[in-house]
């Protein structure tokens, strides 16, 4: 990428603390979901330029060990002092100033990518220009949890499917898995499906998830521990179906080496698992050298995160659409103006500077719980 010929000094750093209600309860093999509580960074810089983050990280150590208390107290007792301190020549540098201090890269990217969005403004260009990508609008897919009956998530998938996203994901666990996933596919025979176990089965599993392979899926997301990828390439030798990395991978090194190991034939990459848009570049890269296809994941984000994601699924490789719904998915009423619209399976990109969306303060303002300000 171009280097930055005029240095951005953050100033000042505003964390909003939010909570915000999922419009229905969303269930996963690890937990289930009624709200959502976060963080949105407000950044300006030295020229008054206003750039947005947001946290993904949840309340409880579920999905990853990070949560949202962890996160507050990275980003105010080390990150965003560290940010505060000199100028940045461009955003890929925030990643190398943060490497000192290992991991917590949920409260790496929410500060990273309000600088993204501060340096996109600066140089009049919409995100997903300033990250390289050049899609005019994005495919997406929809992540659905784990229901009260096979009815219900047939209902589910068929009012999806009427709205025109361009795959499913169904949420499965041991005991809610092959025999479920016969019912919907003999119900949507030719819809494109996908699973996902957050980690719910072991190698013992193995003959057991063998059955999925009759069922034409295009992927089965991380089936086994969250922290493996050699058990990963034993299982995909095993499986016609492709083996999707998602908890597996945290950076570019993890990337690398589940590919020369053979650990997958897609991954899914988070902005905020990964410790931010750089990175998330980086991985892309490479995977796109190596053959490898990538979609995007969600974390339930709201319209900040929700419009990073966007962006960067505009570059090349997210060939598979990914889980970035409109923000009627699963709020009432999101944070951004315009909202996240999806029209027959596709999100038109935003090509005005930045994220290319409005904060909308007055529902900024309602579901902030705490507001914490630092400058220099």
């Amino acid at each position: 990428m171009r280097r930055n010929l005029d240095p951005l000094q953050v100033e000042q750093v505003i964390l909003h603390k939010l909570n915000m209600k999922l419009k229905s309860p969303f269930m996963t093999s690890f937990g289930t979901f009624d709200d959502k509580e976060f963080f949105v960074v407000e950044m300006i810089d030295e020229k008054g330029n206003i750039g947005f983050g947001e946290s993904v990280a949840f309340s409880s150590p579920w999905y990853s060990e990070e949560t949202v208390q962890t996160s507050e107290h990275m980003m105010r007792d080390f990150l965003i002092p560290m940010l505060l301190e000199s100028p940045i020549d461009h955003p890929d540098d925030v990643y190398s100033r943060f490497s000192t201090i290992r991991r917590n890269n949920m409260a790496k990217s929410a500060l990273e990518g309000a600088v993204w969005d501060i340096y996109a403004k600066r140089q009049g260009k919409s995100l997903a220009t300033a990250l390289g990508g050049e899609k005019k609008e994005i495919d997406v897919g929809i992540s659905i949890g784990i229901q009260s009956s096979v009815k219900e998530l047939l209902t589910v998938i068929e009012g999806f499917a009427a709205e025109g996203y361009k795959r499913m994901k169904i949420k499965v666990k041991p005991g809610w898995d092959v025999e479920v996933m016969r019912e919907v596919r003999k119900a949507f025979p030719g819809l494109p499906l996908m699973v996902d176990a957050n980690s719910a089965y072991t190698l013992k599993d193995k003959e057991h998830l063998k059955q999925l392979d009759d069922l034409d899926l295009m992927m089965i997301e991380q089936p086994l521990a969250h922290d493996d990828i050699f058990d990963h390439a034993v299982l995909q030798r095993e499986l016609e179906t492709p083996v999707c990395l998602d908890e597996s991978i945290h950076s570019f090194e993890d990337a690398r080496r589940a590919i020369e190991l053979g650990s997958c034939k897609i991954i899914n990459i988070k902005i905020g698992r990964v410790g931010g848009l750089s990175e998330s570049v980086r991985i892309h890269d490479y995977c796109q050298n190596h053959d490898i296809a990538v979609w995007c994941g969600g974390m339930l984000e709201a319209g900040v995160g929700r419009a990073h994601n966007i962006a960067l699924t505009t570059l090349a490789n997210f060939t598979l659409p990914g889980d970035t719904a409109g923000s009627s998915r699963y709020w009432e009423k999101d944070i951004i103006s315009p909202e996240v619209i999806v029209t027959n399976g596709k999100i038109h990109v935003p090509e005005n500077p930045g994220i290319g969306f409005d904060i909308n303060r007055t529902a900024l303002n309602e579901y902030t719980v705490t507001k914490t300000e630092f400058s220099r």
